[in-house]
């Protein structure tokens, strides 16, 4: 009896992931993952590559780039005017989807504009304007297409398989724009690389014209419009009160904005002495803009859900706006306040928990990331072409094996259970660096006993670049089904009402506390060597472990009190 359920539960998850694989949501959802990873590999990565080569860019000018960087951690501070602001002309198409295609062709139209331009030092300032319009872009298509994902989930195409497959999307475009584009570069010219790829942007940005969106081009319409979005009825918070909460955010959001911006405008200065240090800069204002825009609104927020339940400060009586400025407040207080409310009236304390574990979750890859090369290169004294193979083609398909196996785990055991595996091995997979470290016998023993050191060597490498490959792809294996269960966890936690501030906002922690760990880090290795920081690593990514577990029994819980099936259980269709 026993075998028969398991049998036909794992026929089940198969059919789910046959019909989710199938559906046109999935196809786009692969597309615009796509469209999101290419412009960061290029003008992250890759577009250094074109300066360096050009030979006239020396290190320091490089550091006009810093701010593009910015762009991608400090996507939320703009994410609520995308939620409330049309795009003319193209505002029929939908609330994202106007969005998604607007920044698109901006990404397409910069990158071609970038290929027209021999970078020197005479273009530098044109040539480092249209890569931060290409990074700003991207940055806000990416809080758009994580909106849009929520938005457009349902039955079939479950917000599990849609974050699956657009980490696929996202991990396939590294691929193209980082070790493609410098395959490119090497037989034609930088020019005709970024020609190609802006092009290929605009395609991207046309097809998208024909993407679902959940809303079908409508808009919210208010039965009162001096009440659009039900905020002066009865029972509401008073006005004043609001606008009280308003003005404190607004404040805490306006600092952060001008500190950002004035940091931008720096570092564009002709005068490379006068530049900030980008680094320096997040760790020491990135705290405090993250307190000024998430923490500190979260306990306004928290305030005014308390005195709702409580039952004070309330309108005892319908007050529709009668002035311009009262509907003005009432955009923003939508804008800036609800998402935040909406988070927090549904959490609760839990929010704590939740911040706790987006903090750590991917904490131990996005701190060890930045230190890969200097281990590869230096500590382990491995070639820049075996470095390549095993990290960039070997290493990026077991990425993406890992993402396939953590969508099709979504579907057969459930969310929080994936979260969790992907929490434990993606820690634990640091001790295979830890052997390295150590001369790596443990991975030499088991390449040879799976055959892998004689099928490295029969390709061409030997059994010194399988060991590196073996551990590469077991850490890359882990880290794909952790990243598909991670984008997965935090789309389901975002209301659809509010997706784009509050994914974004949540998202932007797990960036700055990776980049605040590596400086610490790095001065660990100097002092204590690679393999003190690995056995450290992994008993970081223990702590995403215990939550991932408080988190999962806090969500039964709930799902028992409420006589609700979870949604991993829910998401298996019926025989």
């Amino acid at each position: 009896m026993a075998a028969a359920v398991a049998e036909k539960k794992k026929k089940s998850s198969w059919r789910a992931l046959g019909l989710a694989l199938r559906n046109r949501k999935t196809g786009y959802m692969l597309l615009f993952g796509f469209a999101a990873g290419l412009p960061y590999a290029l003008v992250l990565g890759t577009l250094y590559a074109w300066l360096s080569d050009s030979g006239e860019i020396d290190l320091e000018t490089m550091g006009v780039f810093s701010l593009i960087g910015l762009a991608y951690a400090f996507k939320f501070l703009w994410s609520p005017a995308l939620d409330r602001v049309d795009v003319p002309l193209l505002n029929r198409l939908g609330k994202r989807k106007q969005w998604i295609v607007t920044a698109q062709l901006l990404i397409g139209a910069a990158l071609v504009a970038l290929s027209m331009i021999a970078p020197s030092n005479d273009t530098i300032g044109i040539f480092s304007l249209l890569a931060g319009l290409a990074a700003f872009a991207s940055a806000t298509q990416d809080v758009v297409i994580d909106a849009w994902r929520v938005d457009v989930a349902d039955e079939v195409a479950t917000i599990d398989m849609l974050s699956t497959v657009y980490q696929m999307g996202y991990r396939i475009a590294a691929l193209v724009g980082g070790a493609l584009a410098l395959f490119m570069a090497e037989r034609t010219d930088w020019p005709t690389v970024y020609l190609s790829m802006g092009a290929l942007m605009l395609v991207v940005g046309f097809l998208g014209l024909w993407a679902p969106d959940a809303d079908a081009g409508a808009r919210e319409t208010a039965e009162d419009e001096g009440d659009p979005y039900g905020l002066r009825k009865a029972g509401q918070i008073n006005p004043r009160l609001r606008a009280y909460a308003l003005g404190a955010v607004g404040l805490l959001w306006g600092w952060a904005l001008v500190t950002v911006g004035l940091f931008m405008v720096r570092s564009l200065s002709s005068n490379p002495d006068t530049r900030p240090d980008s680094v320096e800069f997040i760790s020491t204002m990135g705290p405090m803009v993250v307190i000024a825009t998430v923490v500190l609104p979260s306990l306004i927020a928290a305030w005014l859900v308390r005195q709702e339940r409580k039952g004070t400060n309330l309108l005892v009586e319908a007050a529709p706006a009668t002035s311009a400025g009262d509907r003005a407040m009432d955009h923003l207080y939508r804008a800036l306040i609800l998402p935040l409310t909406d988070l927090i009236g549904r959490l609760g304390w839990a929010m704590i928990i939740v911040i706790a574990l987006v903090l750590t979750y991917r904490i131990t890859d996005a701190i060890w990331g930045s230190f890969a090369y200097p281990f590869y290169l230096g500590e382990l004294e491995y070639t820049k072409d075996e470095v390549a193979v095993a990290s960039k083609f070997f290493g990026v398909g077991a990425l993406l094996l890992g993402l396939a196996l953590g969508g099709y785990l979504l579907t057969a055991i459930g969310r929080m259970l994936t979260l969790t595996l992907g929490a434990f091995f993606a820690a634990a997979t640091n001790l295979l660096y830890a052997d390295l470290a150590r001369g790596g016998a443990t991975m030499e023993a088991f390449s040879n006993l799976t055959g892998f050191t004689w099928l490295v060597s029969h390709l061409g490498g030997d059994a010194r670049l399988a060991k590196l490959m073996m551990a590469i792809a077991g850490e890359n294996i882990a880290v794909g089904v952790a990243g598909a269960a991670f984008v997965a966890y935090l789309s389901s936690i975002v209301s659809k009402g509010y997706s784009a501030v509050q994914y974004a906002l949540l998202s932007s922690l797990t960036l700055l506390v990776g980049t605040l760990g590596r400086g610490a880090l790095g001065q660990m290795i100097e002092e204590q060597g690679y393999f003190d920081v690995f056995i450290l690593t992994t008993a970081i990514g223990m702590f995403a472990v215990v939550l991932c577990i408080i988190e999962w029994v806090r969500q039964a819980r709930l799902g028992k009190a409420s006589g609700v099936v979870a949604p991993e259980a829910a998401a298996a269709p019926a025989e």
